[in-house]
């Protein structure tokens, strides 16, 4: 009988142990100094993480979330406004929508990519239309060039929710530098992740810079003297001076995640299922390696009673979503995202993932499809 060898998801403890040296000493310097609230560590990631992205600045949030809602304050969007953004991505993107008191309005995915589809956007356009939220989703950059197009012709604002894709890149230019303003979230498991939330929002307008930094702290400017409604959102010190340590392993990290991915790709070639599609512009981190397969919940299963860990995203469409009922969206509306949630799987991806643990996940996928039969 095969020996069923446990294969996590992601395995955050490997990450620790590798760097733990480095992390213990960011972390005792914050408590030797006590400046848990914006430290000079906050400052110095934020003027890294612009470098990284090549942006001209970078505010470091409370959490991926809180940088949506910032940046969609930031452009003035509120009540009565509509942004456009795609229905198949975590609720924080259209939560974040709904909580500046706009309204989602939802454009299909390409087949291929999961990504929203920049023609279905422009025919999604209104005249309440205020800004479009293109979501880098997995690791893969949007098509960038087109939504670009599409919001200069109509006069509209992007924001590019890059939570899921941190050192991606898009014709040469990294993700989060090409619209307005570029969301990112350092949630654990993120390819660059935090020890708790946290999220920054990276910009090239100063005037932008300037005002997400006085929204998130209150919209105080200064100090109890609120020119606008703000947030409690700011980046924790101690966050900031544990991603320091890990941005210097980003670059690495994601390249070993286009590896694993390769090798994933290379030996379920004739499988009876779909590997991540790849766009010859797009240079891809693999924040989750997700694959297409008409049988997923069986195979997930089998996957599972082979303790084999992989998981769903997202099993719920956004436009079918319960508390966004009264947007009036119905089964059917948003068919390439409805056959996505039915048919995507994610398999286990992550830096430390070794060559014997993935050649399992093969093995037992393979088995899976040869029982099947």
């Amino acid at each position: 009988m095969k020996t069923k060898t446990k294969v996590p998801l992601i395995d955050l403890k490997r990450q620790y142990n590798g760097i733990k040296e480095e992390i213990n000493i960011a972390i005792q310097d914050v408590l030797e100094s006590q400046a848990f609230i914006l430290g000079p560590q906050v400052t110095e990631f934020e003027g890294l993480f612009a470098s990284h992205c090549n942006t001209k600045h970078a505010v470091g949030v409370s959490s991926g979330t809180d940088a949506l809602i910032l940046a969609l304050k930031s452009l003035g969007v509120g009540d009565g406004d509509e942004v456009i953004t795609t229905p198949f991505t975590f609720f924080a993107t259209v939560e974040s929508i709904c909580n500046v008191g706009a309204k989602p309005v939802f454009a299909d995915i390409d087949h291929e990519t999961f990504n929203i589809r920049p023609d279905l956007i422009e025919k999604s356009i209104s005249n309440k239309t205020k800004a479009i939220i293109p979501v880098h989703l997995y690791g893969q950059c949007s098509d960038m060039d087109q939504i670009l197009e599409i919001a200069k012709k109509h006069d509209l604002r992007v924001i590019e929710d890059s939570a899921q894709s941190v050192g991606a890149e898009y014709k040469g230019r990294k993700a989060g530098s090409m619209g307005d303003l570029g969301c990112f979230s350092f949630f654990p498991s993120k390819n660059l992740g935090g020890m708790g939330d946290g999220g920054m929002v990276t910009c090239n307008s100063k005037k932008l810079e300037e005002l997400i930094q006085m929204l998130r702290i209150h919209g105080g400017k200064p100090k109890n003297y609120h020119a606008a409604l703000g947030i409690n959102g700011r980046l924790d010190t101690l966050q900031a001076s544990i991603l320091i340590k890990k941005l210097g392993h980003l670059d690495h990290w994601c390249e070993e995640r286009r590896q694993k991915a390769s090798y994933y790709t290379e030996k379920m070639k004739g499988l009876d299922l779909v590997t991540p599609k790849v766009m010859d512009f797009n240079k891809h981190v693999f924040h989750l390696y997700v694959i297409r397969v008409k049988e997923r919940d069986r195979l997930m299963a089998h996957l599972k009673t082979n303790n084999i860990d992989c998981a769903v995203y997202y099993p719920v469409p956004q436009h079918l979503q319960k508390c966004l009922a009264d947007l009036g969206y119905k089964p059917g509306d948003m068919p390439e995202t409805e056959m996505a949630a039915k048919e995507t799987l994610a398999l286990p991806i992550f830096p430390e993932l070794t060559q014997k643990e993935q050649d399992y996940v093969i093995e037992t996928v393979e088995d899976f499809f040869c029982t099947s039969k």
